[in-house]
């Protein structure tokens, strides 16, 4: 069964970087546990299959574990006496999902190859299965990464993009875990797929002018101006399960649903990228696959430091 399944700060973080990079390696784990990929790959397939929303899901959890302390599996720790975790705080409550099909995952790797895999290279490869499972890039994952034995409940809440950031804070948001705007622009066609829900987009449909009239008319009967706080409308309307760059042809369009993603495409520095990728879809999928990398090293565990968990929801 298991087997189915300014220039000195440049320079400085460039060095910073390449000792990061170097820390991981897309070998890492190819005698110690050659078959956990293919489980991954599998159990991906899977809840995809069952549910296309889950592979926008599980792509977004790796990417509220990067931004919080690092790359570290701490976003699937449960609360504990000693430390909240990360699961309650504002951008993830009621939001993140997708965490029993990790414990899936986990399960099954551990079965085969026991304490060797950590949760936090689990969930950079579960991303990137993905999104190919949805059509879209794929890339060499990086990995050695090992988790984190706590969780920061207050870095998550301050840590990770809100959708109601402008331009200038989601480039400061990003350059603050060393990512440059481009990577920003580029991780920011993850919303091609996946949903959001009422409360995240309300005051850009009833409020905002740089928005297609048919397309706030629409929402709002999913979403009135109060209460559903909770109801979900799709991202990219247009292609909402396929991995494509219709995200990009939206903003063009003025179509973005967050105020956070049309921010990229209205009148500023960015539109120039937003309009490449809308008419490239190719030079999208390579900026992209490269962003993840680069996210994928945000400060992650390696050598002696955390633990390999048994449980992802808990430390050992």
């Amino acid at each position: 069964m298991a087997s189915k399944y300014a220039y000195s700060y440049s320079l400085a973080f460039f060095f910073i970087a390449t000792i990061v990079s170097a820390q991981l390696s897309s070998t890492f784990y190819d005698t110690s546990c050659p078959g956990a990929f293919h489980i991954i790959k599998y159990i991906v397939n899977d809840a995809v299959a069952k549910e296309k929303r889950m592979g926008a899901s599980l792509l977004r959890l790796h990417f509220h574990d990067c931004f919080v302390n690092g790359c570290d599996g701490s976003v699937l720790l449960d609360d504990t006496p000693t430390f909240t975790g990360e699961k309650t705080a504002s951008p993830n409550n009621n939001s993140i999902r997708g965490f029993d099909v990790i414990d899936t995952m986990k399960s099954h790797v551990e079965a085969i190859c026991p304490q060797v895999v950590s949760c936090a290279d689990i969930l950079a490869v579960a991303a990137r299965d993905s999104v190919v499972a949805l059509g879209g890039p794929s890339w060499t994952v990086q990995l050695g990464r090992r988790d984190a034995t706590t969780a920061s409940f207050s870095a998550a809440k301050s840590d990770i993009p809100k959708p109601t950031f402008d331009l200038s804070a989601l480039i400061s948001s990003f350059s603050n875990k060393g990512l440059s705007t481009a990577d920003m622009i580029a991780l920011a066609g993850a919303h091609t797929i996946g949903q959001a829900r009422c409360i995240s987009f309300r005051n850009r449909i009833y409020n905002e002018t740089n928005i297609d009239s048919s397309l706030a008319t629409s929402l709002q009967s999913n979403c009135p101006s109060s209460g559903g706080d909770n109801n979900l409308s799709p991202l990219d309307a247009s292609t909402p399960t396929v991995f494509d760059n219709y995200y990009y042809k939206n903003l063009v369009n003025n179509k973005g649903l967050l105020h956070s993603d049309q921010q990229l495409y209205d009148g500023g520095s960015t539109d120039s990228q937003v309009t490449t990728y809308s008419q490239n879809m190719v030079k999208f999928y390579t900026d992209f696959a490269a962003a993840m990398v680069n996210m994928g090293n945000i400060s992650p565990l390696t050598g002696s430091s955390g633990e390999i968990r048994t449980n992802c929801r808990k430390t050992n």
